[in-house]
């Protein structure tokens, strides 16, 4: 570059061409141009000349007065402007020399280091005659080329200028200065060229240093640039000088962290093309540029007196300089003559390089190549050999983004971004308005806990997750590049590992594609460490793509990666496509059903868009669409053998049934029905969410019928599936409802939502669901009077006998009809068409075909093991599937696992071995599904469920293979656990078939059936199996537990029993489960020592190590007590864990209380002989002491036991009140509160039974009196007799309230019940002292015995017992006996059809002290359970206005869990029968309650029962509704 050209080091504005230096002193200053960057005091008189030459609004007089005066750089340091004026400066250039000189000071002292020291890192600059590429400078990078002159006139010579230190004034007319220059250079030269504003030079920058400017207005260059080529261009060149000289560029500058900074660089092309140049020559005009400027500023007026002087300018190395500028040298006008004499030659030359540098088009097969690298081979998205996709990219572009759509039909499992502003104006936001993502930062991925509980947080097979790699999100700063490595290259490292582990995508099925936005051109920039990661953790390149757009950014990255890595890696790169033609081709690779809109039904069959992003956001459903399939060009043959052979049925299989020429898909019985009339019938009905139960045998097709029926109903409803049945409720609920809500949230009537839900072992676990769904319709205020949202509950039945369909329920057996069966043989006709060899291979479709025939599955069983050899590793494993079939119902392994176990190596391309081959013969007893888990992956599982019954039976009884052996396999083969998709869901499911137990009343089982099974049928190896299971889970309570309950129960090695059972607390010290186990081992160990007793009289000793065990097993029963109720607690305030309250702990020390009256009526002190047993009643009870019965024993022959019993007397004298405590705690828990909707809990009902026999033997001791003829006075007699009456009635347990409730339920006689009455009778004679609470129960026998046998006379009549209840009201009662009293009070009072007695006002006053009571005695225990209806409003008077729920049931005569459906969906309350007994109280919607009408100016708060039933009712609306009595207040059910 000139020297003249160089940049000041203050302020010039404009830098000049001085005509007066003649070349020799161009020459002289050039060299000591180098030394200009060190400080002022070395400076020579020549550079202060230099320097002061380019000062501003400084004439050149002053320089020279400098010159002569010997100033160099030390004295220039020592002047003032007293000196300056000796020396004849006058005063304005003298202060502006002063402060031009502080100002080069200041800026050497505050000029970094970096600057001064380290040199910035090379970049190219931007495309020559390119406008819209994607790329930025990063601040204080260097230009890798130098300023330069013509070469072969295509390559552009450059010129930098910095920039700085411009006024506002005069940077428009430096810039337009300096392009004209080099751009009449550059023409005459006839060389392309840029020139750059914002890039330093020499002395003052390094050379090529990029620094920006700041532009506020673009448009006024672009203005000021054409404005100035006319001014300065012959008016004959102007527009091919426009035509020249290209529009300014404005490149952004990028701070060192890679945030976007204010700065850009202004650049301008010159392309002097040949066609337009010709042999033209180009002058332009010299302005006097300094008076120009002054009389702008309006500081000067005088008219230039000279006309505008020619200058002819040509590039001249790395310097435009002027021909026609005077010299002291040689005449210019021999050097300009010679030039324009040369312009014909230069024309030629240029047009020879333009003809050479013709852009030729390459003939490229790298679209082919990306089709086949991103599918692997299989040139389809649709069936790409990769299953995920993990993409790493950098900074983006605003002009790249529309073309990367195809990045949302890739639906990256990770995206790996290294802009800190992605999230602001980046790629994540782009993304971000199409599809779903999770944002993190990498310290998320670090392995703290188990992996698949890491990506089942993150979301990781759900969504897209976004990681920021180098800060931009949670205040994290972006580093710059040399600092990255050590601030977060480590955290990167971590995501990498974790991304790549087996265990969390699918081996050599996903792949790495690195997205290159922005070139990478440093060796320290983190893409390329990140690289290096993945090439190590990947073991090469095979499942590595990289993406860029231009051949100079592949080739700064392939030497890169080579000098990193040593591998060349162009082979797997795409680098000559634009990214629109990268777009365009990914995008043809998706077949035209995954390039088409999808639509969901509105009403009147229109239709709407469903938005990609939305139907991502629904991750927990998989939604139909109406238009689902269409356009598909799925395999019809592989999709048919895999559903016919026994895999899951798929929407296609539906689609290929409806086109011509296909039978239709086969029509179950069942299905008319249910489309006629359960699905129209539950769309009446008022609730929000409505369950339709579709109950099935296992592989009789009842998912296929649900799924039939949704396929059918997808124009009508919006229909979906549940993609995963341990989803969490409250997501699911709110996805349904946003599926509900979708571009209609104002339209009513809405189109329902149809949801299916399938593999569910619990019902209750769908009321729940169900009731998640309704209250989210609530709490979004849904406005309608019909059923929103329909949940076809799809679930295995128990029994394999078909029932009758109710309202909404259906049953499907094994058992087909003859027209079924028509059906099944006109399809087999159609598939012999297509598939050869269909009978012997597609058993799916055969064993229905064949009616369930048990004899066909065995032969195919028996057939296809034929060569089973245990030995082999594809028998093995096909064994364990057997297993986990049966035992764990949807059981299956992992492709991942099945191909590490198998030696099967697979590659990240098509064609390799499938794992279904691996299997060998046996490859047609499995099939392919999907898993959705913790991660979704792919899976095989046994094709039926008969297949695998009979496959074990064959193992068995032909091959000699015992369970005890597949299970040894299962758990002692680590080739199983190693790190590989689905190893939680493996663990998971061998830990469920180890210890699910399954409950009947017939028959409790201690152990799960697969631990039975084995102990029946190899005896001893079941204890090596359970070994083996604390091995595989070695840190598992559960496991611990089972292992001690096995020890206690089948070995009745208590030692060890007690070792595991503390192993089993340490692990879980908080769960009442673990510490019952600890407990009921003393329990049993006690147990066995009473049974072991052989003599009738037990031993003083034995009698004290009994009596400790009893105290331990006490003790340890009240801790579970007391953990219960915390777990409870616990549980209602997470509001998601309807687990219920953990009653064993109350049960076992119950149990222990009947142990130790067993042993002390082995003892002489209370043998069985009448007066002693009245004697143990009295001490159990607390009664009498010890001593008082050691003093009356004769002869103290018992001496012994009495002293070991008074060792124990806190344990003896609390034994009946602690076990009266627990019998009233759980009867009022079994009575009060039931079982969500009434369904029978069967551990409840076994608990029941063995309390009834607890009771008994308690009822035996303390509810007797058989010493009475010792007791002759008269007074006496009758204390007796009414102590013996009270004991009648504990025994009956008619002593409670809820024991009397319970006889509602519980069906006694009604002349039992009499007999209670009869008893209360005398207990109510007025010379006896009653209790408060002997008053209520009277309260609540007359009501029960109203409702068992109405015309008894023993029932109060109506008025005299609503007498009682005013008199009981009136008396102090205790908190124990609280909720009894409000409760039946509330019951009494309430108004019958709107006819009250003034006792009635206090009404509002019993229900909120009813509230009060049941929240502080039941809060602890209710969790997860619903308080029990008692009684229903009636329509009757008195007795008869109380309806107990019994007589409900007895109008709909179905099973219990029917009821339970009916129930809830609120089916039962259109039964005629129900609706002649129940009376409908009126009220209005205040909020989520309803105000009821009992009398006027009297209104009760009342709870609806489902909250979504006061949806469509408008604040202050009335209702009607039925009323129903619970301890927790009135509710209301069925509101209209």
């Amino acid at each position: 570059m000139d020297d003249q050209e160089k940049l000041s080091i203050s302020h010039p504005d404009v830098c000049k061409v001085r005509a007066s230096d003649g070349m020799a002193d161009q020459g002289e200053m050039k060299s000591q141009e180098e030394d200009l960057s060190s400080g002022i005091k070395d400076w020579s008189k020549h550079q202060v000349r230099q320097w002061a030459l380019k000062l501003d609004n400084v004439d050149d007089s002053v320089a020279e007065t400098l010159f002569k005066q010997d100033i160099n750089g030390c004295s220039l340091l020592l002047l003032d402007g007293t000196d300056l004026k000796e020396m004849g400066v006058t005063f304005g250039p003298a202060k502006l020399v002063i402060h031009a000189r502080d100002e080069v000071v200041k800026l050497k002292r505050e000029e970094p280091a970096s600057c001064r020291n380290q040199p910035g890192r090379p970049c190219k600059p931007y495309p020559f005659r390119r406008y819209h590429d994607p790329y930025r400078y990063m601040e204080s990078s260097i230009l890798d080329i130098t300023e330069s002159g013509a070469s072969d006139f295509i390559e552009p010579c450059h010129e930098y200028k910095a920039f700085t230190n411009t006024t506002d004034e005069t940077k428009m007319n430096k810039f337009t200065y300096e392009v004209i220059r080099f751009a009449a250079a550059c023409i005459n030269s006839r060389t392309n060229g840029t020139i750059h504003f914002g890039i330093g030079d020499k002395p003052d920058f390094i050379h090529g240093q990029v620094l920006g400017v700041v532009v506020e207005d673009k448009e006024a260059y672009a203005n000021e640039l054409k404005s100035a080529i006319d001014g300065y261009f012959e008016h004959k060149h102007k527009q091919t000088a426009q035509m020249c000289i290209k529009p300014p560029r404005f490149v952004g500058v990028l701070n060192k962290n890679m945030t976007s900074s204010d700065k850009c660089v202004i650049e301008v092309d010159i392309v002097p093309d040949s066609t337009i140049c010709a042999e033209n020559i180009y002058h332009t005009s010299n302005m006097d540029t300094k008076k120009a400027k002054k009389k702008a500023k309006g500081k000067e007026t005088v008219k230039p007196d000279t006309k505008p002087q020619k200058q002819f300018f040509v590039r001249d190395g790395g310097s435009s300089r002027d021909l026609l500028a005077p010299t002291t040298g040689a005449k210019p006008i021999v050097e300009y003559s010679q030039f324009v004499d040369r312009i014909p030659q230069l024309a030629q030359l240029r047009k020879q390089s333009e003809e050479k540098h013709l852009n030729v088009i390459k003939s490229s097969t790298q679209g082919s190549r990306l089709s086949q690298m991103i599918t692997g081979g299989s040139l389809s998205l649709d069936k790409s050999h990769f299953e995920r996709y993990v993409i790493i990219t950098n900074k983006s572009h605003p002009v790249q983004l529309e073309s990367l759509g195809f990045l949302v039909e890739l639906n990256p499992t990770a995206v790996l971004d290294f802009d800190p502003e992605s999230a602001k104006h980046g790629l994540q936001h782009h993304f971000e308005q199409q599809s779903t993502v999770s944002v993190h930062l990498p310290a998320k991925y670090k392995i703290t806990e188990g992996v698949e509980d890491i990506a089942n947080k993150l979301e990781l097979t759900r969504n897209t997750s976004w990681v920021f790699c180098n800060g931009g999100i949670e205040h994290e700063v972006p580093s710059e590049i040399d600092e990255w490595l050590m601030d977060k290259g480590a955290s990167i490292r971590d995501v990498i590992s974790f991304l790549c582990r087996k265990d969390v995508l699918p081996n050599k099925r996903f792949l790495v594609i690195f997205l290159l936005l922005s070139t990478v051109s440093e060796k320290m920039d983190p893409l390329v460490e990140t690289f290096s990661t993945f090439f190590q953790e990947l073991k090469g390149t095979e499942q590595i793509l990289c993406v860029c757009d231009n051949e100079r950014a592949f080739t700064s990255w392939r030497d890169l990666i080579n000098a990193r890595c040593g591998i060349d890696i162009s082979r797997r790169c795409i680098y000559e496509l634009s990214f629109a033609e990268v777009n365009g081709t990914i995008l043809s690779l998706l077949s035209e059903n995954r390039r088409l809109c999808r639509f969901l039904p509105c009403g009147g069959g229109s239709k709407v868009l469903l938005e990609k992003k939305v139907e991502r956001s629904l991750k927990t459903l998989e939604v139909l669409c109406v238009n689902q399939c269409e356009g598909g060009n799925e395999d019809k043959i592989e999709i048919e053998e895999n559903f016919y052979k026994g895999g899951k049925v798929s929407w296609w299989n539906f689609y290929f049934s409806e086109q011509p020429g296909s039978t239709p898909f086969i029509k179950r019985d069942k299905f008319d029905f249910i489309m006629n009339t359960i699905i129209p019938d539950l769309c009446s009905l008022r609730k929000a969410c409505v369950l339709m139960n579709l109950m099935h045998v296992p592989g009789c097709g009842g998912t296929t019928l649900a799924m039939h029926t949704l396929w059918s109903l997808r124009d009508r409803f919006r229909c979906a599936v549940l993609r995963d049945c341990n989803a969490d409720f409250t997501e699911v609920a709110e996805q349904v409802v946003k599926l509900l809500m979708y571009d209609h949230e104002e339209q009513v009537p809405r189109v329902p939502v149809l949801l299916m839900i399938d593999d569910f072992d619990d019902k209750e676990k769908v009321f729940d669901l169900q009731q998640v769904i309704d209250k989210e319709c609530a709490k979004k205020d849904i406005q309608s009077k019909s059923a929103q949202v329909i949940l076809l509950n799809c679930m295995t039945s128990e029994s394999t006998e078909d029932t009758e369909a109710t309202e909404d329920t259906v049953f499907i057996g094994n058992d087909l009809s003859e027209k079924e069966q028509e059906q099944f043989d006109r399809k087999l006709v159609e598939i012999e068409k297509t598939h050869k060899n269909a009978q012997k291979t597609f058993y799916g479709f055969m064993i229905m075909k064949k009616n369930f025939s048990t004899e066909y599955v065995e032969g195919v069983a028996r057939k296809t093991l034929k060569s089973f050899d245990i030995n082999e590793k594809h028998a093995q494993l096909l064994a364990v599937l057997v297993v986990l079939n049966i035992y764990c119902k949807g059981a299956s392994l992992s492709v991942s696992l099945c191909e590490g176990f198998l030696g099967l190596q697979p590659q990240p391309f098509c064609g390799t071995i499938k794992v279904k081959d691996g299997f060998r013969k046996f490859s047609t007893l499995i099939s392919s599904c999907s898993v959705e888990g913790k991660v979704v992956f792919t899976a095989v599982k046994m094709i039926h469920s008969s297949i695998a019954k009979h496959c074990l039976q064959e193992l068995t009884t032909t091959h000699k293979v015992r369970k005890a052996d597949i299970a040894d396999l299962l758990l002692t083969t680590n080739e199983l656990y190693e790190s590989t998709q689905g190893k939680d869901k493996l663990l998971q499911d061998v830990h469920h078939i180890l210890v699910k137990r399954f409950h009947s009343l017939e028959d409790e089982s201690d152990f799960s059936p697969l631990i039975q099974q084995i102990a029946k049928e190899t005896p001893g190896l079941e204890e090596t199996v359970l070994q083996n299971a604390s091995k595989r889970f070695p840190k598992d309570a559960i496991i611990s537990q089972l292992l001690a309950r096995y020890y206690y129960l089948k070995k009745r090695d208590f030692s060890e029993a007690k070792v595991w059972a503390k192993k089993a607390r340490d692990l879980s010290k908080d769960s009442s489960y673990v510490a019952d186990t600890s407990a009921q081992v003393i329990k049993h160990e006690l147990k066995n020592a009473i049974a072991n007793s052989k003599e009738e009289t037990i031993r003083p000793e034995k009698l004290s190590i009994c009596l400790k065990m009893a105290q331990s097993a006490i003790d340890a029963f009240k801790e579970t007590q007391s953990l219960a109720k915390q777990e409870s607690l616990q549980r209602s305030k997470i509001k998601t864990d309807n687990s219920p309250f953990n009653t064993s702990g109350c049960l076992g020390e119950i149990q222990v209380g009947v142990l130790v009256i067993e042993v002390l009526a082995k003892t002489p002190v209370f043998s069985s002989v009448n007066v002693r047993h009245d004697i143990m009643s009295q001490v159990l009870s607390g009664n009498i002491k010890l001593q008082d019965v050691e003093r009356s024993d004769r002869g103290n022959k018992h001496r012994t036991y009495y002293f070991y019993l008074r060792q124990f007397e806190d344990l003896l004298y609390s034994l009946k009140y602690r076990m009266k405590v627990n019998f009233d705690f759980l009867d009022n828990f079994y009575v009060n509160l039931g079982t969500r909707f009434g369904m029978k809990d069967i551990r409840n009902q076994v608990a029941q039974i063995e309390l009834f026999r607890c009771f008994r033997q308690y009822a035996e001791v303390f509810c007797k009196t058989d010493s009475a003829d010792l007791l002759r006075n008269k007074t006496m007699q009758t204390m007796l007799k009414l102590h013996q009456t009270r004991q009648k009635l504990e025994m009956q347990k008619a002593d409670t309230y809820s024991g009397i409730l319970s006889f509602l339920s519980k069906g006694i006689p009604p002349e039992k019940m009499e007999g209670i009455a009869r008893q209360y009778g005398f207990v109510f004679e007025p010379c006896h002292n009653l209790t408060v609470k002997e008053k209520i129960n009277f309260l609540y026998v007359n009501v029960v015995l109203s409702r068992l046998k109405l015309e008894s006379p023993l029932v109060l009549p109506y008025q005299n017992l609503m007498q009682l209840l005013s008199q009981v009201l009136q008396e102090p009662v205790s908190l124990s006996d609280s909720l009894s009293l409000h409760f039946i009070a509330v019951v009494l009072l309430w108004p019958k059809q709107g006819q009250a007695s003034p006792a009635c006002r206090s009404l509002g006053h019993n229900i909120s002290q009813m509230k009060t009571s049941y929240h502080a005695m039941m809060k602890e225990v209710y969790n997860g359970k619903t308080p029990v209806i008692h009684f229903f409003l009636g329509k009757k008077q008195g007795y008869e206005g109380l309806v107990p729920l019994g007589e409900i049931k007895k109008c709909i005569r179905v099973e219990q869990q029917m009821f339970s459906s009916m129930w809830e969906n609120g089916i039962i309350w259109k039964e005629e029968k129900v609706k002649d007994l129940l009376y409908r109280v009126t009220g209005r919607v205040m909020g989520n309650v309803i105000l009821a009408d009992c009398i006027p100016d009297l209104k009760v708060e009342v709870a609806p029962v489902f909250r979504s039933e006061l949806r469509g009712h408008a604040h202050g609306s009335k209702v009607s509704f039925f009323l129903g009595f619970s301890m927790r207040g009135p509710l209301a059910l069925d509101v209209n």
